[in-house]
């Protein structure tokens, strides 16, 4: 097993607030796995446009053995199983119980509905994936009266 001695993943998830407050203590709002896109008008597209949302993604890790700077990296997987490039940051490990809480604020584009994996791995190891599913309300209204 790869991360026997650390570090371990006390919590990885996609919300929609997160409220840290002085002493680091995190309070994650609305944990989401499924996002729904609706577009409703005369002339809905049948298929599901780009749309852009923001993500707030929280990975927070302990330490265990393991200790000093290492390389967090982030990659998405679309429905299709294409990967696109990797968001990369920096986190410090200080050993035993100390950690990493790691908020990630992104604005991700969605070109497609279904099952979004991101892959979370420090250096080239996968720690684990999260999911996010896209989906699409497709509701076509009536013309307004002119």
């Amino acid at each position: 097993m790869q991360f026997q001695q650390g570090p371990y993943i006390q919590m990885a998830g996609i919300c929609d607030q997160i409220i840290e407050d002085k002493n680091g203590t995190l309070s994650l709002i609305r944990i989401v796995d499924t996002i729904t896109h609706t577009e409703a008008r005369p002339d809905a597209p049948v298929k599901m446009p780009s749309v852009t949302y923001p993500i707030k993604m929280v990975v927070m890790l302990k330490s265990g053995r393991t200790r000093g700077r290492h390389e967090l990296k982030i990659i998405p997987q679309l429905p299709s199983g294409e990967t696109k490039a990797p968001l990369i940051r920096s986190i410090q490990m200080e050993g035993e119980e100390r950690g990493a809480n790691n908020i990630i604020n992104m604005l991700f584009t969605f070109t497609m509905e279904g099952l979004h994996w991101f892959h979370i791995n420090l250096h080239d190891s996968l720690l684990t994936r999260i999911p996010l599913r896209i989906k699409y309300n497709r509701v076509v209204t009536q013309q307004p009266p002119r």
